[in-house]
């Protein structure tokens, strides 16, 4: 059954078409009998319908493309029936006027390949081996992207440069003076004709991007320059940066030189503001030139298709970091074997791993802590206001169809009706962002949860604040953009975005966390106490949603884990199957939790609790369990988290060591003839170790 979010769109999109095909229809008819009012406002209105829906509908015409019936073929369609109406029309020579037009017309055409093809040229002499980000790249002769009605956009142009000539013929048709269709032909050949050679001089030297060639041979001397030691490595779908960006405050701060390796392109511009400097390799053959560099250690906040493509490289060592910590099957996943070290956070997921008996040895499990937890603020008692604050944050389904994984199914809509239900209760609803990615009912379910929350929030009122904070949420909004390099002008592209985001200036980062904290408190202040809210933006991140809330419902996840860090009360919804017993044994993480039946008749029982903290039967457990989760307060996270990435970069080195002595024993004589040219050789050729035989 289709959400009723997704009903309107549909409504208009057939209609659309309806319309489409109807103004097809009329256009024909008309043009035969012929009757020129119709077939005038019929073509007119086709023309405007197809250019309205190049900016509102997208989508649908994408679909249309894949039928065949793209924009080239409706728009040559509309002029070929109008090639007919002035046929049947009298007071039009064929031969004297009309053939003119006609040959102007198929001018039109040709030029309009003509200029998709130079367009094509164009895009991909500025496509890049890779993508960079923090880097100064000045040296690869990086320029401003052509326009993009020019270059990308290929619909767009043709409506608009053609709508001079259809005009124009339209007039013809109206008036049976052949003039007013050779002006508008005239006009349209002259604006895309002059846009052609335009975007034409972006394939001169000066314009042109270096060769693949030029290009690594820059990265390789720029990564000698830099002398990384530790990475990230990420890949994933649109969806899953957060993944990654839950770890660049500590990916920053940790001893030695730091760089994020991406894998997608379009992942560039996901990874949230940062100073570390950024690579995208797209192509495993351009992403080995990490073995010609110092890099010692990569990080790996997720299992992707594509990590076996960087372990092959010998030189370098793997921890596992993930994304978080959960009692979830699939955060002890088998391929973790693959890695040289699994770094956890605290004694549980060490002992998550050994029982789940997936062939991870225990020495190669490293307890680092979760560093970027230190924003969340511990529990100071009862809630102050008059609102209690619940923070609703399901995750999603996931890939195995447990339905164990998400409460969003089987248990969302009577948690929120409970806790609609209290008048005391303010609810922040904040959905995984990929719920219903593979499964669609969860979709659709977590639609009907956002409705009913708006629709409470609707039926509340009182007094608000005043227009100035919705002025100033604006304001700090503009200033974390400008910050964080989301706005670019619309033509800009890969290209043009390189060479924007450069080398950073001055220590963005903590302007960065600066202005975050600025709009955060914006972005609060501009709500009333009691408005229920559904959050699913980047923004306000979750950790600050944990500040504003009394108490978390969520499932079995990393969430809670995280939550912990603040010590306040916390429920997780039950909907495996099992028994309260067999629950809170098989997953440590809720054993500190109030157990919600896929009923949630328990709200009211949790929210008393919250209200009355010497109640609070679980407080005592919640502080045991988040050192046994997290690991001890002392040292802090974050120095014992450097103190494993000076390890492993140490067993690097070993190794490093250990293959140059291999190599020198397996080449009789090097070391009397000539030692030191061999050791320069090997440090500037990248440890290429087990890639090196005799």
């Amino acid at each position: 059954m289709p959400s009723a979010g997704l009903a309107p769109r549909r409504v208009v999109q057939l209609s659309a078409l309806f319309a489409m095909f109807a103004l097809y229809t009329a256009q024909l008819v008309s043009a035969l009998i012929p009757y020129v009012p119709v077939f005038v406002a019929a073509s007119a209105a086709g023309l405007a319908l197809d250019t309205y829906l190049q900016y509102k509908q997208p989508g649908l015409l994408s679909l249309l493309g894949k039928i065949r019936f793209d924009v080239t073929v409706r728009q040559l369609l509309r002029d070929m029936l109008i090639l007919v109406g002035l046929l049947r029309i009298d007071g039009i020579e064929p031969l004297a006027e009309q053939s003119p037009l006609t040959i102007a017309l198929l001018a039109f055409y040709a030029l309009h390949f003509v200029c998709q093809a130079v367009a094509v040229l164009v895009r991909r002499t500025r496509a890049l081996p890779i993508v960079t980000r923090n880097i100064d790249a000045s040296e690869l002769r990086l320029s401003a992207a052509p326009p993009r009605i020019l270059a990308r956009r290929q619909g767009h142009r043709l409506l608009s440069f053609a709508a001079p000539g259809t005009v124009g013929l339209l007039i013809t048709a109206a008036t049976t003076d052949a003039l007013w269709g050779g002006i508008g032909l005239a006009v349209s050949i002259a604006l895309l004709g002059g846009g052609t050679v335009y975007l034409a001089t972006w394939l001169l030297p000066k314009k042109r991007a270096l060769s693949e060639q030029k290009v690594m041979a820059w990265l390789d001397r720029w990564l000698a320059d830099y002398k990384p030691t530790v990475a990230m490595y990420f890949s994933g779908g649109t969806s899953s940066a957060y993944q990654a960006n839950m770890w660049l405050s500590t990916l920053s701060e940790v001893d030695g030189k730091p760089l994020i390796v991406l894998r997608e392109r379009f992942m560039v511009q996901k990874i949230d503001a940062t100073d570390v400097p950024i690579i995208c390799f797209p192509k495993v053959a351009t992403m080995f030139s990490l073995e010609n560099s110092t890099l010692k250690m990569v990080l790996h906040p997720a299992n992707a298709a594509k990590t076996s493509q960087v372990l092959r490289i010998p030189t370098i060592k793997h921890a596992f970091i993930n994304h978080g910590e959960s009692d979830k099957l699939s955060s002890c996943n088998p391929y973790a074997k693959a890695y040289d070290e699994v770094w956890v956070a605290g004694p549980a997921a060490r002992e998550r791993y050994q029982l789940a008996d997936i062939g991870v040895e225990d020495k190669d499990v490293v307890e680092v802590g979760r560093p970027q937890l230190s924003p969340i603020k511990r529990a100071t008692g009862a809630p102050r206001g008059t609102y209690t604050t619940v923070l609703y944050a399901p995750t999603w389904e996931g890939w195995d169809g447990n339905p164990g994984n998400t409460s969003v199914l089987l248990a969302g809509e009577n948690i929120v009706k409970h806790l609609l239900a209290d008048d005391s209760v303010r609810l922040l609803y904040k959905p995984h962002p990929m719920t219903g990615s593979v499964d669609p009912r969860a979709g659709v379910a977590n639609e009907r949860i956002k409705a009913m929350v708006r629709e409470a929030a609707v039926k509340r009122s009182g007094a608000r604040p005043g227009p100035e904070a919705a002025t100033e949420l604006v304001r700090r909004a503009a200033e974390l953009d400008t910050l964080t390099s989301t706005a670019f002008r619309a033509s800009a592209d890969e290209m043009e975005r390189m060479m924007l985001q450069g080398s950073p200036d001055g220590d963005r980062q903590s302007a960065v966390a600066e202005a975050t904290a600025a709009w955060e408190a914006a972005y609060w202040a501009s709500f009333p106490e009691w408005e229920h809210l559904v959050i699913t933006d980047a923004r306000p991140a979750i950790f600050t949603c944990f500040n504003q809330a009394d108490v978390l419902i969520s499932d079995v996840s990393s969430v809670v884990s995280d939550w912990l860090t603040s010590e306040k009360p916390y429920a997780v919804a039950n909907t495996s199957g099992m028994s309260e017993s067999d629950f809170r044994a098989g997953f440590p993480t809720v054993s500190a939790a109030t157990i919600l039946t896929p009923a949630a008749t328990e709200v009211p029982a949790l929210l008393a609790a919250v209200r009355a903290p010497e109640t609070d039967s679980h407080a005592e457990a919640r502080a045991e369990l988040k050192e046994h989760l997290l690991g001890p307060s002392d040292p802090p996270s974050l120095d014992r988290f450097n103190d494993a990435v000076i390890a492993l970069c140490d067993r690097a080195d070993e190794r490093r060591v250990r293959m140059e002595s291999r190599l020198a024993a397996e080449i009789p004589g090097q070391r009397d003839t000539d030692a030191d040219e061999f050791a320069e050789a090997l440090d500037s050729d990248a440890e290429s170790g087990d890639t090196v035989t005799a």
